[in-house]
């Protein structure tokens, strides 16, 4: 019986030191980091907003975004959109391409940024008025709230035309992940 409980114990010390091997061998390799800098082109989101004009007697904007990439820097995004107005006055339409700068990093429950571009504007009847489709320059103020790892909120506010124009816009914009 003795002769058992040692071959026994013996036999399990073999395999717990094979063992220590084999488990080393189910190391799973760490994530690898992508660098901040350098410009990238690409789809890596898009987003929808809803708002409101306020100097078109509250008008309904509803509006599509892209993300479209980043300049020198993970922070600074490039960012075309649509957006068509109706309701009160003149139904309106714009395109725009702004340049956006990310205040903190991707990883935090809230992401302010700050950015500018161009807009191409018109509105029902453009052909009747001399000055449509017109040339804005925007200003951007936003923030983004995440809400799942790939998914942010977006509270957004919009002066266009050089600030004769106001938009206020909420939206739901998907993330390029952690």
């Amino acid at each position: 019986m003795m002769r058992g409980i040692i071959g026994f114990g013996s036999g399990l010390s073999i395999l717990l030191l094979l063992a220590a091997p084999l488990a080393g061998q189910a190391f799973p390799p760490p994530r690898v980091q992508q660098g901040g800098g350098g410009t990238r082109l690409g789809l890596f989101g898009f987003g929808v907003r809803v708002g409101a004009d306020l100097n078109q007697g509250g008008q309904f904007v509803l509006s599509g975004t892209l993300d479209i990439g980043d300049l020198f820097t993970r922070r600074l995004r490039l960012r075309p959109s649509g957006d068509i107005g109706v309701g009160s006055g003149a139904n309106s339409y714009s395109g725009s391409f702004e340049v956006l700068y990310r205040l903190t990093d991707e990883d935090r429950s809230l992401t302010p940024y700050v950015g500018g571009g161009l807009a191409l504007a018109g509105h029902a009847q453009c052909g009747a008025d001399s000055g449509c489709p017109a040339v804005w320059f925007n200003t951007v103020l936003g923030l983004e709230i995440r809400y799942r790892s790939t998914f942010n909120w977006l509270l957004e506010y919009h002066a266009m035309d050089a600030f004769q124009r106001n938009r206020l816009y909420l939206g739901l914009t998907t993330r390029r992940g952690n």
